[in-house]
């Protein structure tokens, strides 16, 4: 009935999360509302773990790929959890040290990491800093020259992998702003200068094909590309890469339409290429880090509206409006990304309307889904959106000068507050 195994109905008819009903936590925090389930967030933090251990002899590190979702009781329980975590700014990083994450388990990335974002990065001890380019890499010698450190890194490989994803989300092709290219051997000479700076320990490699991937061959196909290029490596430079990331990108279900693999299958696929090439090449077996963002966060997580105004079209359609919108999911009108609805405080009724839920911006592309089966709806009720974990919270705007929403964990049937509402005041901090 659910697109997550974390939803259910109650006595009252109520939608409810991890045993929590969200009609009481909308009356409670006001909404629109993030509500994310702590429970199924360390579950499914356990069982990317135990992938490692079970089909990898536990030689690797699960990183919470933190873009998905960002704020400082995420890390808390990512620290709480024993996870690594992946940064990509300054802004994560100082959240991350704020909520007192051991950032020796972080690996910092970006395409364009500024003088400030690195020099943070040496000071607080990150223990994997992915360089992306050339000048990065240079710069970086640097500043750790300056500090007397030397700066541990992974670089940043596309392995040419087509991860049959939406052209925004695909990382791995040639043509990416990420990354070192192989077919130009860009990457090779990238290895070459990387091994010959003084303040610079390459650590190994890095690769991320996509995102929102529903099948493991896209995954197979990078770890032979990569570990085919660090047998090259050995041979002709005699440099071995200690650590292998292969990134993140594993698939969730968004609607039933998804059919995504058990989380374990990814590294029980990705295992046995590296095992196997490892067992008939002279290249010892690399730490494996994978990085989970959105399949740990979104299946958490879905989000609280209040229904406004209902606009029937004849023969066109029907507008549900509701109290927030791209503001707090900016995934539809960037992506046109499908999600599951339902009327919370009618969850156990049939689904028998069709509506486009819009949300209350001024913009015509404002919508949070078009032909969206629900039940039926009236002024006051309340919408709930699902598996909005991820890539919501952390794409929120204040356009239209709309206050960010509240973020509340539920655990073992209670709830908390992770993250206040904003309020008008908070729109006009840094005003002058």
């Amino acid at each position: 009935m659910f697109v997550s195994d974390n939803l259910g109905v109650n006595a009252s008819g109520n939608l409810t999360i991890g045993g929590v009903d969200t009609v009481v936590l909308a009356k409670k925090y006001g909404t629109p509302l993030y509500v994310m389930d702590e429970d199924m967030i360390r579950r499914d933090c356990k069982t990317f773990q135990k992938s490692i251990d079970t089909y990898y002899d536990g030689q690797g590190l699960v990183c919470y790929a933190s873009k998905a979702f960002s704020c400082k009781e995420i890390y808390r329980v990512m620290q709480s959890e024993n996870m690594g975590i992946d940064v990509v700014s300054g802004g994560e990083l100082y959240t991350a040290v704020q909520a007192g994450f051991d950032v020796t388990k972080a690996c910092f990335h970006g395409n364009n990491k500024t003088t400030e974002e690195l020099n943070m990065a040496l000071d607080y001890g990150v223990g994997r800093i992915v360089v992306d380019n050339i000048y990065e890499m240079e710069h970086l010698n640097q500043l750790a020259a300056e500090k007397h450190l030397t700066a541990p890194i992974l670089l940043r490989i596309k392995p040419g992998v087509d991860a049959h994803t939406h052209n925004f989300i695909r990382t791995g092709q040639i043509d990416s702003k990420f990354g070192f290219a192989l077919e130009t051997g860009e990457a090779y000479e990238a290895v070459k200068k990387a091994i010959s700076y003084p303040n610079l320990k390459l650590r190994g490699l890095h690769c991320h094909i996509g995102s929102q991937i529903l099948d493991t061959q896209g995954f197979t196909a990078a770890a032979e590309v990569m570990m085919e290029f660090i047998e090259k490596l050995k041979k002709e430079l005699g440099y071995e890469a200690e650590d292998l990331n292969l990134g993140g990108g594993f698939g969730i279900r968004y609607t039933e339409a998804d059919d995504p693999l058990p989380y374990d299958a990814y590294m029980e696929a990705v295992a046995k290429v590296i095992n196997g090439f490892c067992a008939s090449h002279d290249v010892k077996r690399p730490f494996i880090l994978i990085e989970p963002g959105r399949s740990i966060a979104a299946p958490a997580g879905i989000t609280l509206y209040t229904v406004g105004g209902i606009k029937e079209i004849p023969n066109i359609r029907t507008y549900v409006s509701v109290d927030g919108g791209m503001c707090d999911n900016p995934r539809y009108i960037l992506y046109q990304s499908a999600y599951d609805a339902l009327v919370a405080n009618k969850a156990g009724q049939p689904k028998t309307e069709k509506v486009t839920i819009a949300g209350k911006c001024c913009e015509s592309g404002d919508l949070i889904g078009e032909n969206m089966e629900i039940q039926p709806c009236e002024v006051g009720d309340i919408i709930a959106v699902c598996a909005t974990g991820a890539y919501n919270y952390s794409m929120a705007s204040n356009y239209n000068r709309l206050q960010k929403p509240a973020v509340v964990f539920v655990k073992g049937g209670e709830d908390r507050l992770a993250v206040k509402r904003e309020s008008l005041d908070d729109i006009l901090r840094n005003d002058i």
